[in-house]
């Protein structure tokens, strides 16, 4: 379900699923929040793919947003279907996380 790749001392976080809701998260977040227990980690999630996140969804990207500040680590988001941009912007999510609409501009922004 959550495939992570190592690309220029980012990990690169995707998923093989097309929702993220409460039967998918737990599997989700224990996955995810290895990643930063190491500081400074540097985390995209890639929601290619990903048209619908339910409120357990976005739960789970603010608490992984928690967990990298408090270990000085950065989470970003590359990708997201238009569905899942209109959640963020609803949400007003896109005021608290960086989104960006590819992933080539994403890893660049780490630079």
């Amino acid at each position: 379900m959550i495939n992570i790749e190592k690309r220029d001392k980012i990990d690169i976080i995707t998923f093989s699923v097309n929702k993220i809701n409460a039967t998918t998260i737990d599997e989700i977040k224990e996955g995810v929040s290895k990643v930063f227990d190491n500081p400074n980690s540097k985390v995209i999630i890639d929601l290619k793919g990903v048209e619908y996140i339910d409120s357990s969804g976005f739960a789970c990207f603010l608490s992984l947003h928690k967990a990298a500040k408090n270990n000085f680590g950065m989470l970003k988001f590359a990708n997201p279907e238009p569905r899942a941009t209109e959640l963020f912007h609803t949400l007003h999510l896109h005021t608290i996380f960086e989104i960006y609409d590819d992933l080539g501009a994403c890893v660049r922004s780490f630079r």
